[in-house]
């Protein structure tokens, strides 16, 4: 057997994904490019190649002797414009799988996202098998995941043996990058006055590197596995946060147009603003679901959900120290008054219109 290539090593998911490889006992490669930060591979042993996957002569070097690829690398960060998420989900995506093709890599498991499946009906959950509904289309990020997805469905029809995986939202330990469990910095530093109504699944990174395995030793080429656990509403999620962290959830949850209106003012305002009328919309959306194929076909069973809330809280509380609220921090006063009267409005008006 030859070696098993891990693109993204070196970040949130790809580190994970590695440690067990090495527990499994591959020979690794690890893809990582010449300005990341390598902290999450720090005491793993496995040859470190300079590897940007945009760039095809250093992917085809990476390629050499590869039997094994695990392609987790891509851009998650939200806010990105739409061109570069494209050029590394898709078109990233592309060179490396096409590489893995010429290369004669004999078994790969891609890393999607339940993005690419797009948001439940409102009130319901997703499976694999459904179709993608409007409310997801026009997001930038959501996009270019459908588009990396189907780059690797092309490939696979070229004969690459390819497994998907799609992840729900991944919270845990090592997120140093700060993608994914930013939402949890952010409750921390109550750097979150408001919030929507929607729904999030969240699943533990190390829940999702097991996940990548299983794939890789079971999974059936041309298929995808969603990879989640608990599915919360945004209610439910920072009342178990502030539960778990003894800091008080944001104060004020608003209609959607109230929420648009803010970030369109939060948008013209100069610097960076504190939310988007994109985020809010991806907030606003249903992103629930189902893992009753992997758990089925796979074997994959998540841990308990409080687990996963806890290890991120403590990790940014070992990392950032002062930086995040201590137990007992409270939202700010004019806050907590503007909560109490949008909850107090919300109640006269359910109980006028029918």
């Amino acid at each position: 057997m030859g070696a098993t290539l891990v693109t993204g090593a070196a970040g949130f998911l790809g580190s994970h994904v590695a440690r067990l490889l090495a527990q499994r006992g591959d020979d690794l490669r690890f893809a990582v490019r010449e300005r990341t930060r390598t902290e999450n591979l720090d005491g793993l042993e496995g040859d470190r190649v300079t590897c940007d996957i945009l760039d095809r002569r250093s992917v085809r070097r990476a390629m050499r002797d590869v039997s094994h690829l695990f392609h987790v690398a891509g851009l998650t960060y939200v806010r990105a414009p739409a061109e570069r998420l494209f050029r590394v989900n898709v078109l990233g995506t592309r060179i490396v799988l096409e590489e893995a093709v010429r290369a004669g890599v004999e078994r790969v498991v891609f890393t999607s996202s339940v993005a690419a499946i797009g948001p439940a009906p409102r009130g319901s959950t997703a499976d694999e098998t459904q179709g993608f509904r409007p409310e997801g289309q026009g997001l930038r990020y959501v996009n270019a995941k459908r588009e990396a997805e189907a780059e690797a469905l092309r490939v696979a029809a070229q004969g690459l043996p390819v497994v998907l995986v799609n992840p729900t939202h991944v919270f845990g330990r090592g997120d140093v990058n700060r993608s994914s469990t930013a939402l949890v910095l952010r409750f921390l530093r109550r750097e979150l006055p408001f919030y929507v109504d929607g729904a999030l699944n969240i699943v533990d990174v190390e829940d999702v590197a097991r996940g990548h395995l299983l794939a890789d030793e079971r999974g059936v080429p041309g298929e995808r596995y969603i990879l989640g656990n608990r599915n919360f509403t945004l209610d439910r999620l920072f009342a178990d946060l502030a539960r778990l962290s003894g800091v008080d959830p944001p104060a004020i949850k608003l209609p959607l147009a109230g929420a648009f209106l803010l970030a369109n003012a939060a948008e013209r305002l100069p610097g960076r603003p504190l939310v988007t009328v994109e985020e809010i919309r991806m907030a606003s959306l249903w992103w629930a679901y189902r893992s009753n194929k992997a758990k089925r076909d796979l074997g994959w069973r998540p841990s308990h959900h409080e687990d996963t809330l806890e290890s991120t809280i403590a990790w940014y509380r070992e990392r950032e120290g002062d930086r995040v609220a201590p137990p007992g921090s409270r939202q700010s006063l004019p806050l907590r008054v503007g909560g109490f009267a949008t909850r107090q409005l919300g109640g006269i008006v359910s109980r006028l219109v029918p």
